[in-house]
């Protein structure tokens, strides 16, 4: 699978362990930064990681900041994301069976690695349900996306 991974100055850390993981698991990982811990802007590394996995040439996106949430905010205005906060084993089986979510964000000030790597096991290995109430879900989340798309 290959997965486009990004954080900020407060996830970077947590970043290059989850790095180490997905290329021992296997998997092609491009790597959007930081490097440091220089403060810098979340939107500006959750935007080519979205844009990887919206257009398809990511499977899946991972962010990294703080708390997740401002990952989280900035990952979702991209038409085509779905990008859950998970800090917690039952929340990233559940994002994937039900909302097909195809970000993950993740706090490196709440959480540490070893959950961290213990989430993104079960959230890459989980696959959506397709059951007909949650693929009906995830169509109305589709037809809001084109209800606010921004025609020129």
């Amino acid at each position: 699978m290959k997965i486009a991974i990004g954080a900020d100055h407060a996830g970077f850390r947590l970043k290059d362990d989850v790095i180490a993981y997905l290329k021992e698991a296997g998997h092609d990982v491009e790597d959007f930064g930081c490097h440091c811990a220089d403060s810098i802007d979340y939107p500006d590394y959750a935007l080519p990681v979205c844009e990887q996995v919206a257009s398809g040439q990511a499977d899946r996106g991972i962010l990294i900041c703080g708390t997740g949430i401002g990952m989280t905010i900035a990952a979702n205005k991209v038409p085509g994301i779905r990008c859950a906060l998970v800090h917690d084993l039952f929340s990233a089986k559940a994002t994937r069976e039900h909302n097909d979510s195809n970000v993950l964000a993740m706090g490196e000030r709440v959480i540490g690695p070893g959950v961290a790597l213990e989430i993104i096991k079960i959230w890459l290995d989980t696959p959506f349900s397709e059951g007909p109430r949650h693929a009906n879900r995830i169509r109305k989340i589709k037809e809001m996306e084109d209800k606010f798309a921004i025609h020129p």
